[in-house]
């Protein structure tokens, strides 16, 4: 349930340039891409972000108030301080608390699947669905939800399913100030909404890890934060 930052070296998207890594999943990317492009172009009530630079739709009413209150409780009861691959670069740069929620639950497996469903993404290629708290002043810093394959990582996370292809992420509250979801090199700064799932493609329309779905969680100035995300891969996850 990592997130991974963008490596200190490759600080400036100016100077780095995603396509000019190994990227051994380019065809099942660009597969997946066009199946959930298609899927997601015949339902009517997504909203889809004026941009050209990445593929990122809202959902209004995904989840119910109770499903929401349910949703953090669940949270609550596992959040613990969020981990990043490198404990060393990530100190500071995500201050959330978060765990992932039980996929065996009968709740959390019929959200899954609901998601499963609106994407039309092989479950199997599904991550357990993860849980994020954002108390005041908490905040997780810009990065991609896409995996470097130059990092040391990668050579596990390629056995455990390949690139992640696709984000859902949905707001269990209103949040009284901050918290935004802000994709850095498009300007959407997405205000928390509760019942909204977003969804975006990681990879471009051919198959290469988008710069431009670098995102931040805003610090929450006022109030806290609930969101839970499920992260889908190339292949089976395991």
């Amino acid at each position: 349930g990592e997130w991974f930052a963008k490596p200190a070296r490759m600080a400036s998207s100016a100077t780095y340039d995603p396509a000019a890594l190994p990227n051994p999943d380019r065809a099942a990317l660009k597969r997946v891409g066009a199946a959930v492009r298609a899927r997601l172009a015949q339902d009517s009530g997504l909203y889809k972000f004026p941009t050209e630079e990445a593929e990122i739709f809202a959902l209004g009413g995904f989840l119910s108030p109770s499903e929401c209150e349910r949703l953090i409780a669940m949270i609550d009861a596992i959040a613990k301080p969020s981990q990043l691959h490198d404990q060393d670069y990530a100190k500071g740069f995500r201050t959330s608390y978060s765990g992932d929620l039980d996929p065996a639950h009968a709740f959390v497996k019929s959200v899954s699947r609901r998601i499963d469903d609106l994407l039309g993404i092989d479950p199997r290629f599904g991550e357990s669905i993860q849980g994020q708290r954002y108390l005041p002043g908490r905040e997780f810093k810009p990065h991609n939800d896409w995996f470097y394959t130059d990092q040391e990582y990668w050579k596990l996370e390629r056995k455990r399913g390949g690139q992640r292809c696709w984000t859902a992420m949905a707001f269990l509250n209103e949040v009284e100030e901050g918290g935004h979801t802000h994709f850095v090199e498009i300007g959407a700064s997405i205000e928390p909404k509760p019942g909204v799932l977003l969804v975006w493609n990681n990879a471009t329309v051919e198959g290469v890890p988008n710069e431009y779905t670098l995102h931040a969680g805003t610090p929450v100035i006022r109030g806290q934060k609930y969101v839970l995300t499920k992260w889908y891969r190339t292949r089976k996850h395991s």
